[in-house]
């Protein structure tokens, strides 16, 4: 059995399998805390050695899923003081072959090797030849179009969770203003892009803008905010309609952008702990409002992916079309 190794960096945790061809083997997934690497100097090559140095196992490929840009064949950590290169890759394991992709390139080489059991659609809707859309949403934001399959597949890498959020309402321009303002306290740029809004610290954010106007406590992180919103708490609730239908107008700028008629998948911590209330928030009503084109009315479809792993079976599915 010839075997790849595959890692999933993500901006708190990094995820490591093996992969026999485009299966990811289940038994051999290890998660590494990726502050404790960062705060001895060290980096994603280490935690490979160190991974493969426990396995006792010898790769003949490996491929990372990095969640920062990807540029000539080098990522940037966005959240991570590490730069990931191909001889990097190549001292840490030995393999001979080596791939680099966007967190998001990752997830979309993914759809079609997922099981149908863990995909859950929340929007129901035509799907048809075409792109696929796959949206992140955890500790970042991020989304790219899926053209294609099999070596010939192409996810275009991106950094979207960067655009601006949209502003459709007097409470969106408020919210823009409590968001730039909190930035700026803080010493960030004022900038109120989607990932403010809508990874996991943005539902912390808009939690602590609803707080403000009704004069009561902010939540400290989004467990917190969860666990009211569970119990029915009003605060809880108006910051989770906020994150639901920013989201869907995000997801209608987005379709009729890349016109994903294959549908469109999201991914990531937050989508799947958001998924039970997208249905009682209206996440399909904002999305499908009236443009226009009649688009959004009537395409598209939308689907939360809840395999944890899906990053890691894109890796394996990259590794293997391009070896095929």
């Amino acid at each position: 059995m010839t075997l790849s190794l595959l890692a999933d960096i993500g901006g708190t945790n990094t995820r490591v399998a093996l992969a026999d061809g485009a299966r990811v083997l289940p038994e051999s997934v290890a998660r590494f805390a990726n502050a404790e690497y960062q705060a001895r100097g060290q980096d994603i090559g280490d935690i490979l050695a160190d991974y493969l140095k426990t396995s006792g196992e010898t790769v003949s490929g490996v491929c990372v899923a990095a969640a920062g840009p990807v540029q000539d064949g080098v990522a940037q950590m966005t959240n991570l003081h590490w730069v990931i290169d191909a001889a990097k890759l190549r001292a840490a394991t030995g393999a001979a072959r080596t791939a680099i992709l966007n967190d998001l390139q990752a997830q979309g080489q993914a759809l079609g090797h997922i099981a149908p059991e863990k995909l859950r659609p929340v929007t129901q809707g035509p799907k048809a030849p075409g792109a696929m859309l796959v949206v992140g949403l955890g500790t970042g934001v991020n989304a790219a179009p899926v053209h294609g399959s099999g070596a010939a597949r192409i996810v275009p890498p991106s950094e979207c969770g960067h655009v601006n959020m949209p502003v459709r309402c007097d409470e969106d321009l408020a919210l823009m203003r409590f968001v730039q303002d909190r930035l700026a306290a803080r010493g960030e740029v004022a900038h109120c892009g989607v990932e403010e809004v809508l990874s996991g610290r943005g539902l912390v954010t808009l939690h602590a803008f609803a707080a403000a106007q009704a004069r009561v406590a902010a939540a400290s992180s989004s467990a917190e905010v969860f666990d009211a919103l569970e119990a029915g708490d009003p605060t809880a609730t108006h910051a989770a309609r906020l994150y639901t239908r920013i989201l869907a107008q995000t997801l209608a700028d987005l379709a009729l952008i890349h016109l994903p008629y294959a549908g469109i998948y999201l991914i990531g911590g937050m989508a799947r702990a958001m998924t039970p209330y997208f249905e009682p928030l209206g996440l399909t009503g904002a999305f499908r409002e009236t443009r226009r084109v009649d688009l959004l009315e009537n395409d598209f479809s939308i689907t939360v992916v809840e395999d944890d792993f899906a990053a890691l079976t894109g890796c394996a599915a990259f590794l293997q079309a391009q070896s095929g």
